[in-house]
């Protein structure tokens, strides 16, 4: 799509060259990091063209006005004020989000919203009019060229459970299960050796090479059932031990588990339940989930009640989006709460569920409302 938009504009053979090596050294979130004297060094051992980093620089200034807006950009700063510059329409908030870019970019960043307004001049109302435009803007302008060429990946659920009045059923997905059988042919093919002259060494030879060969099939087919009585034992003991948890898909339901737990109930090897539950997928009534999002190491509340960290992190999260955004909850704050909720977490172990999470600390995630 770039180089397309490269050939229809007038440039020089030597520019179209330029332009073609800039191109090819943009990333896919649309940016060019590769430094422009980096690029010189490439095209004279590349192309045997000799460039300057100025020359360089004009042909870049072309690509940047191609679509989408903000392709080629050498960093954010530069990606966001490109888009804002090509807008049809200028208004006042545009121009103070290109004050803020331009002038206050590192406060931007950090979310200084008090630095903004004492340094720039401007309202409370203005600095919200312009970040709603900045707020706009597409930091990643290379995903939109990707997005045209991707294609849909689905899930097919290794099983599918249903909840039958409070009765959960658990079935493996029949479109993964291939029938196997033993040709008819190879057991005709035997019967037909075995009537033959038994003294023909050719003949006993035959018969024991298919004798072999169907024993093999068989013991492959019977492998396979093996495994998914493995995956279907594994599976029931799974729902049993989160029963709660599958009836409506309450995260708070759902118990501390390790694959030890599954291993012990099933008797089989850990090593094996790790094998079972990785990459398999289940389809519920309320989504479709990963079995190893299922498993979950333990906390002791004050009362000396054992839950899983997913319903302290599922928590944590219903919290942080009930904040206020003008003034997030810290670390501290988490901490505190879940105190107050009868989990005693320390700070730290609250920054790693929130990074988990990936949820930004308190500072990133303030806003103007």
């Amino acid at each position: 799509m770039l180089i397309t938009q490269l050939g229809f504009r007038k440039l020089s053979e030597k520019e179209y060259q330029l332009g073609i090596q800039l191109i090819g050294n943009i990333d896919d979130s649309g940016y060019l990091e590769r430094e422009l004297q980096s690029i010189v060094n490439d095209v004279v051992f590349s192309l045997n063209i000799r460039t300057t980093i100025d020359e360089l620089a004009n042909v870049l200034e072309v690509i940047q006005e191609f679509d989408p807006p903000g392709v080629g950009a050498r960093n954010l700063r530069e990606c966001l004020i490109i888009q804002l510059e090509r807008k049809e329409h200028f208004t006042e908030a545009t121009e103070n989000a290109l004050l803020i870019l331009k002038k206050f970019f590192p406060e931007f960043t950090r979310k200084h919203y008090d630095k903004i307004t004492k340094r720039s001049g401007l309202s409370d109302d203005q600095l919200k009019s312009a970040m709603d435009e900045i707020l706009k803007l597409n930091p990643k302008p290379g995903n939109s060229l990707l997005d045209s060429m991707k294609t849909n990946h689905y899930i097919v659920p290794d099983f599918i459970l249903i909840n039958n009045d409070g009765k959960l059923e658990v079935s493996l997905n029949s479109k993964n299960l291939p029938e196997l059988r033993v040709n008819r042919a190879y057991h005709e093919m035997l019967e037909t050796y075995q009537k033959s002259d038994k003294n023909d060494r050719k003949a006993k030879e035959a018969i024991m090479f298919v004798k072999q060969k169907i024993d093999s099939a068989k013991w492959f087919i019977d492998a396979v059932k093996q495994r998914y009585n493995t995956l279907e034992t594994t599976m029931e003991a799974i729902v049993r031990h989160q029963f709660a948890y599958f009836q409506d898909g309450d995260e708070t339901l759902m118990k501390p588990m390790i694959l030890k737990d599954i291993a012990e109930e099933v008797h089989l090897d850990i090593s094996t339940i790790s094998r079972v539950v990785n990459s398999k997928f289940v389809q519920t009534n309320f989504g479709t989930f990963s079995l190893k999002s299922f498993f979950s190491e333990s906390l002791s509340t004050d009362s000396g009640e054992e839950v899983s960290t997913r319903e302290v992190k599922k928590i944590l999260q219903d919290c942080i989006e009930a904040e206020n955004k003008r003034k997030p909850l810290t670390d501290d704050h988490l901490a505190k709460f879940l105190k107050e909720k009868g989990y005693n977490i320390a700070r730290r172990t609250v920054a790693k569920y929130r990074e988990q999470l990936n949820i930004p600390v308190a500072r990133l995630r303030k806003e103007l409302t």
